[in-house]
């Protein structure tokens, strides 16, 4: 484990050690916890972000292909 320091708002401050205390669970587990979270919330914004990004890139080049398709005689 490392050890940090940090700085929390009174009000972040006061609100948590009322959670911990009703969830008896020690404040460090509390944070850890919390932090996970928010780091795979984060990731996740990352990737739909990214997703968004290259999807964009292809759209033109599908819709050019799907275009294609559609010229297509069949023969039905």
């Amino acid at each position: 484990m490392k050890n940090i320091s940090l700085n929390l708002d009174e009000l972040i401050f006061s609100e948590t050690e009322k959670i911990v205390a009703l969830m008896k669970k020690p404040r460090n587990r509390y944070i850890n916890e919390a932090i996970d979270f928010y780091n795979k919330h984060q990731k996740r914004l990352m990737l739909k972000h990214k997703l968004q990004e290259e999807s964009g890139i292809v759209k033109e080049d599908s819709m050019n292909i799907l275009r294609d398709f559609e010229e297509f005689d069949y023969g039905d």
